[in-house]
């Protein structure tokens, strides 16, 4: 079988894979001349990530394919469903890049808590001449312990978040329509602890987080998780991450409540528009940004390449045995 990773694919991974005599292919193809590739090379397995796009039209296209497999959580640029229906498998790997993301997420918290995006990009400019000046201005940070983090969306990620928060001393409340759990389990040093949680309402984290992350899929109608109605709800000077979807936060509405102080910073690693975000929000003072790198760890990359190689290897077992 042949396998073609176009966003890329661990060196272990890869290896596994052509011991286990598959021919692998890891060569980046542009998302236009894709469909000509795949074609062309016979492909069985499509791996991608968030970057490439497997949409119907492609999988009209090439009727070698078997497996599509999306490295990572959202398979929001898979048309999953008319794959599934046209036959063929598609898998992901939801638990690998969990730790990788919550740690990205407390990076940019702990950062915007000091200021340390807006501090980052003045000392360059500023420092020689005004360090004085510099450090009077951001000399009023605040500890994240003793917040209150809540957290949209409470699953693999979502907890991941919240293991961290709490061992940083923080409180966690949290939104979910499919889980409900009481406490998650925290390990500090060698020692478990299960720590208490609470599930709320949206208008009751909203009203009480000191900040909010957001770990939720793209909505079914398109529309933002925080909009601009939400967005009027929250504590003045909370700060926002989004590392899950661009457009998860309407990006108008963010501008207009960092620009009033409603918001005193936010976080994003995703954004509308991907890969041209646009240029007055990459320019905002009060953003810490991120190019969409959650589960661009070589940590996560090796549990991820892991995964789809032990579910390749899987698919082909079960497709040899169903042929026989």
């Amino acid at each position: 079988m042949r396998v073609h990773a176009n966003d890329g694919l661990s060196a272990t991974a890869k290896e596994r894979l052509a011991q286990a005599g598959f021919h692998v292919t890891t060569d980046h193809v542009p998302q236009e001349q894709l469909i000509h590739h795949l074609k062309q090379e016979r492909v069985d397995v499509l791996l991608v990530r968030s970057a490439t796009q497997a949409r119907k039209e492609l999988i009209d296209a090439c009727p070698d394919l078997k497996l599509i497999g999306r490295g990572g959580v959202g398979m929001d640029n898979i048309d999953v469903a008319y794959a599934k229906e046209r036959g063929l498998s598609v898998v992901n790997t939801p638990a690998s890049s969990s730790i990788s993301v919550a740690e990205l997420v407390m990076a940019h918290l702990f950062g915007m808590m000091r200021g340390l995006p807006q501090a980052n990009r003045r000392m360059p400019g500023e420092g020689v001449d005004k360090f004085k000046d510099l450090k009077k201005e951001y000399e009023k940070g605040a500890e994240v312990r003793g917040r209150t983090l809540g957290v949209i969306g409470f699953g693999r990620i979502g907890q991941w978040t919240a293991k961290y928060a709490l061992g940083c001393g923080m409180r966690v409340i949290y939104v979910d329509h499919h889980c409900a759990v009481a406490s998650v389990n925290v390990r500090i040093g060698d020692v478990e602890v299960d720590v208490p949680v609470r599930r709320v309402a949206i208008e009751e984290l909203l009203a009480q987080a000191d900040a909010i992350s957001l770990h939720v899929p793209a909505q079914k109608d398109g529309r933002p998780v925080l909009g601009a109605e939400e967005l009027a709800l929250v504590k003045h000077g909370v700060v926002l991450m989004n590392t899950a979807r661009g457009g998860s936060i309407d990006e108008d509405a963010l501008l207009q409540a960092l620009n009033d102080g409603r918001i005193k910073a936010a976080a994003l690693d995703v954004f509308v528009g991907e890969p041209k975000p646009r240029a007055d929000l990459l320019a905002h003072p009060k953003l810490s940004l991120s190019p969409h790198i959650g589960a661009a760890t070589a940590e996560a990359q090796g549990r991820i390449g892991d995964e789809l190689a032990d579910l390749i290897i899987a698919f082909r077992a079960k497709v040899t045995a169903d042929q026989e």
